[in-house]
């Protein structure tokens, strides 16, 4: 039986590439990222997924992410949401493409035996589509997630520049006690920016390996969490992505 560490809602968005107006597969994303709001506080924290995709669960794949942005107000994620304005040398003013809403989950943080697990089980798409299907948004997986000592040698992959790195404090950078990895307890270490995380494929079944329940609710464009929790503007951001699946 798993030990809950927290609850709460996770949005997955990816952007185009500079200059692609409409993703037609993998090759065109830019950023692949996800947003966890956990229940019962005001705050959003924003994950960069390194290869632009989750891991694959079945290979027991591991992926490497690091925590981009932690803020109370939803609005301070506009900066990657919306469409931002940019310069080239030979075609002067031209505006980037907007991110995309790819997924819209409920998740939980658990522990289990000696490990931490991201679990989350899919509200939007109701059926998964070749955008889910290529980013490896599988409809329930579980994650095995770790976190790094942003103090210690960083071994073979440097990760994040020292200026990114987290600033724990006291009470949290104790945890680590001179260890290279910690498991995600507390998930309290995911709200400092520059937080880096492994997360390792673990499994689809989430209620059977970890013995908790997640509840998806039925979701639809209207009652989509990503216009009521995270305050996307619908009219700037294609949604065939979140309600169909489909490469947009």
């Amino acid at each position: 039986m798993g030990s809950e560490l927290e609850r709460g809602h996770l949005f997955f968005c990816y952007r185009p590439r500079v200059g692609v107006q409409r993703a037609r597969g993998p090759t065109d994303v830019q950023r692949f990222y996800m947003i966890m709001k956990p229940d019962g506080k005001r705050l959003f924290r924003r994950v960069i997924v390194g290869r632009k995709r989750l891991p694959d669960v079945a290979a027991h794949e591991r992926e490497w992410a690091f925590v981009d942005l932690v803020s109370p107000d939803p609005e301070d994620m506009e900066d990657e949401r919306d469409p931002r304005p940019y310069r080239t040398t030979t075609r002067g003013p031209r505006v980037e493409t907007p991110a995309r809403p790819a997924g819209e989950s409920v998740y939980v943080v658990a522990r289990h035996d000696t490990h931490t697990h991201l679990a989350h089980v899919l509200e939007l798409p109701s059926s998964p589509g070749p955008v889910q299907r290529d980013l490896r948004i599988t409809p329930e997986a579980s994650f095995v997630v770790t976190v790094r000592n942003p103090d210690a040698d960083p071994g073979p992959r440097p990760g994040l520049p020292p200026p990114r790195r987290p600033d724990y404090p006291e009470t949290l950078g104790a945890e680590f006690a001179g260890r290279r990895f910690i498991e995600l307890d507390p998930p309290d270490l995911l709200d400092y920016p520059g937080t880096e995380i492994v997360l390792v494929g673990a499994t689809q079944c989430v209620e059977r390996e970890l013995g908790v329940t997640l509840r998806p609710q039925h979701r639809t464009a209207d009652s989509a969490a990503f216009f009521h929790e995270l305050m996307m503007e619908r009219d700037l951001h294609p949604l065939a992505p979140l309600t169909s699946g489909q490469w947009e």
